[in-house]
């Protein structure tokens, strides 16, 4: 299986920036891709950016593009969020995750999640 940490999360003012970082171990080699997502109370889990693992292609949500950027690094089994312009719709819990499936928005195409880390933007 993959084990997956997250870290960096905290409390920023709106407009302020955070770097998340998503630390992977265990069975890597079957991976496809690297995501991140994000629960906010009361509301169900959803698609922030994901990474190709093997040739590093990025997507993104239309509500993060353009202010956030994910990035790998596959010698170090890393994967990064830099989150810029925060703004306080932007306060969940955020968390990585690992995919064998090449459906990249969908929480439920995921076989492992990290824990999460809680990010709060105030206004």
């Amino acid at each position: 299986q993959v084990q997956l940490v997250e870290s960096g999360g905290g409390l920023v003012q709106a407009g302020g920036s955070l770097r998340l970082s998503c630390a992977a171990s265990g069975r890597i080699f079957s991976t496809y891709a690297m995501g991140w997502f994000r629960q906010a109370p009361g509301k169900e889990r959803e698609f922030v950016a994901v990474v190709r693992w093997s040739g590093g292609n990025t997507y993104y949500a239309d509500s993060v593009k353009g202010r956030f950027t994910i990035s790998r690094d596959n010698a170090k089994n890393t994967v990064d969020l830099q989150m810029n312009s925060l703004k306080p719709e932007d306060t969940a819990v955020y968390y990585c995750a690992s995919t064998r499936s090449a459906i990249l928005r969908e929480p439920k195409t995921y076989n492992y999640w990290g824990q999460g880390t809680q990010v709060t933007v105030s206004s």
